[in-house]
């Protein structure tokens, strides 16, 4: 059985990665790409579909022991484990080195003291699990094949093959270190080069402590910004600039439940908003190589936008069912895939054009054709706006007019109307600021409730949304507007879970919600950090600062943060580590230090 979703840890190569939980299984692992074909699903399955358990041996009736210890090795993304057995120390370091040819994954067993009894248990399962490989010696080398891919499994300890599986026993005492390697190749190549795992990790470890470097913050939450620039750099598919929304499919929003979906695509906004925190915090050339990916992948056709794109700009994302994994804790259906790829969602307009505004703000090179994109956004905007769509939230119930999607309309014609004035671009200046009124006007009109002194979810609605909470953010209202107080308050009454955390929208249990969907959701932490920026932006800074605080308490040992908190279950939940909360930590992390609310 999969460990709890806080008990993983994340390696990778920035082109893919792997998930170790603390017995030292890696229970998750896509190759060669992050949208690839599982070769360890057991994360959403059993050990039946794939898996590699290496740590000290254990009675075959006996759940494996967790480490004691665990920490990345300073800034890197090199995890350290540490198990504490009756015969001594052992410790096992997992790292995948940025890809120089085939993506590896090394395990360096290291002991400490005493002599301490290991196994490795390698189960590979092509096509998540679906497949097992044809497994064979080629050259002394043990290699798994299966259609086009291959996995090249390299080490100095003596192996076997049984039930399926490749085991290694061996001891370590103080001193040994004795290497774990697997490489992926297409089956018809030649096989990869010999690995080298000690060069392999000084490499990977001068990588990460020259890029961590470059940041700029050094405030009083360094090392909660730190870890969450890594993790998103970690996300960042290197070939191309394009940006994962986290590297998993199908991780519950709701144990047991269906809202299970596949986030190993670049969803227009979660990497503009990426990109605007890795901007914030001195990192303009992850910025520039995003800006790059999205002209690509919108190539000459902004008016069919598409509000996600393969991590090479693919169009075509078509959701299908894995209908012989179990999922994670029996949460089902196993998604591939995203249907959501061809809504409309008209607040990516405004997010992709707040990203292309702040990268021109801070000094990345003009491109004039990302200058011609974003007026062209406006064009496609001018005719569209004032229509329902499915919003940030990707509802799959009927549309509407979602306030949340006016707003970014609205911040897409005022960053382009400053664009034009700066002199950078040419446009209707006149034209575009009656319409960047109309869609104001229109909003403060129809998507608010004067009796309760709040904006709504919809147009016409009494629901709430927390994406309400990014209109002062955005410049649409300034902090101390009564219309945003209001706002602010009643999300806290009508939103706020027993421990204080923020839901997105409310959801009526068994039956479909606005969402489309039956069952409930935890709390969506961005949308809890949003609330802690909002309280310092209305003055609120030691409420402010204790929900912050509070939210860093959620992240597990290593820093990592999934999608959703259960406030029920007290656990995470949702695809880990997510993007969509790394980012909003940096940003409140980085308005909190501006305003002087910190403790100590």
């Amino acid at each position: 059985m999969a460990g709890r979703i806080e008990d993983y840890a994340l390696i990778g190569d920035m082109q893919t990665a792997a998930l170790v939980c603390r017995d030292g299984t890696v229970d998750w692992l896509c190759l060669p790409r992050f949208d690839s074909h599982a070769i360890f699903a057991g994360l959403l399955g059993t050990e039946e579909h794939g898996f590699w358990r290496l740590g000290p041996a254990h009675a075959s009736d006996a759940e494996p022991p967790a480490a004691a210890r665990r920490t990345y090795r300073g800034d890197s993304l090199v995890l350290e484990s540490e198990w504490d057995t009756p015969r001594g120390i052992v410790r096992v370091t997992d790292f995948m080195p940025p890809r120089d040819g085939a993506p590896q994954l090394i395990r360096i067993v290291e002991g400490v003291s005493g002599r301490v009894p290991m196994r490795s248990e390698l189960r590979m399962r092509f096509s998540y699990g679906r497949v097992v490989p044809w497994v064979h010696k080629h050259e002394g080398r043990t290699v798994a094949v299966a259609g086009p891919d291959s996995v090249w499994f390299d080490t100095e300890a003596e192996t076997y093959g049984e039930a399926l599986t490749t085991y290694a026993d061996f001891t370590v005492a103080p001193g040994d270190r004795i290497a774990f390697t697997i490489s992926w190749e297409p089956s018809h190549k030649e096989p990869p080069a010999l690995p080298e795992p000690e060069q392999s990790l000084t490499a990977t470890e001068d990588f990460w402590r020259d890029w961590v470097e470059h940041c700029t913050y050094h405030g009083p939450y360094r090392e909660a910004v730190v870890r969450s620039l890594i993790t998103l750099k970690a996300l960042t598919y290197a070939p191309t600039g394009g940006i994962v929304a986290a590297p998993t499919t199908s991780l519950p929003e709701e144990i047991g439940g269906v809202r299970n979906w596949d986030y190993r695509y670049t969803w227009l906004r979660d990497a503009a908003i990426t990109l605007s925190s890795l901007l914030r915090t001195g990192y303009r050339e992850e910025a520039r190589a995003w800006r790059e990916w999205l002209l690509r992948a919108v190539a000459g056709d902004p008016e069919n936008l598409q509000i996600m794109y393969g991590i090479a700009g693919e169009r075509e994302l078509g959701e299908a069912e894995l209908d012989w994994l179990p999922g994670y804790e029996n949460s089902t259906p196993v998604r591939v895939g995203n249907g959501a790829a061809h809504q409309l969602q008209l607040d990516v307009y405004g997010e992709v054009t707040e990203a292309l505004h702040l990268a021109h703000m801070t000094g990345l090179a003009r491109n004039d054709y990302a200058s011609v994109l974003q007026l062209k956004l406006i064009r496609y905007l001018e005719d569209h706006w004032n229509e329902p769509d499915e919003g940030i939230w990707e509802v799959r119930g009927p549309r509407r007019h979602f306030v949340h999607s006016k707003v970014m309309a609205w911040v897409a014609v005022d960053r382009t109307i400053k664009l034009i004035e700066s002199g950078d671009a040419d446009g209707p200046l006149d034209r575009w600021k009656q319409l960047r009124d109309d869609i104001h006007r229109d909003v403060c009109e129809k998507g608010y409730d004067k009796e309760r002194n709040t904006f709504t979810q919809s147009y016409g609605s009494r629901e709430l949304d927390a994406s309400l909470l990014l209109i002062p953010q955005m410049g649409f209202l300034p902090p101390d507007d009564k219309r945003v107080i209001g706002t602010i308050e009643a999300i806290q009454r009508e939103l706020s879970t027993s421990d204080g955390f923020i839901l997105r929208y409310p959801t009526d249990g068994d039956d479909e919600g606005v969402d489309g969907l039956p069952g409930d959701e935890g709390a969506f932490l961005a949308c809890s950090f949003w609330m802690a920026d909002d309280l310092a932006m209305i003055g609120r800074v030691d409420e402010a600062r204790k929900l912050f605080e509070k939210l860093l308490s959620l992240r597990n040992d290593l820093g990592l943060l999934a999608e959703e908190w259960d406030p029920r279950l007290k656990r995470q939940v949702g695809n880990f580590p997510q993007a969509f909360s790394h980012v909003p930590l940096i940003d409140t992390a980085l308005r909190l230090t501006a305003s002087g609310a910190y403790g100590g």
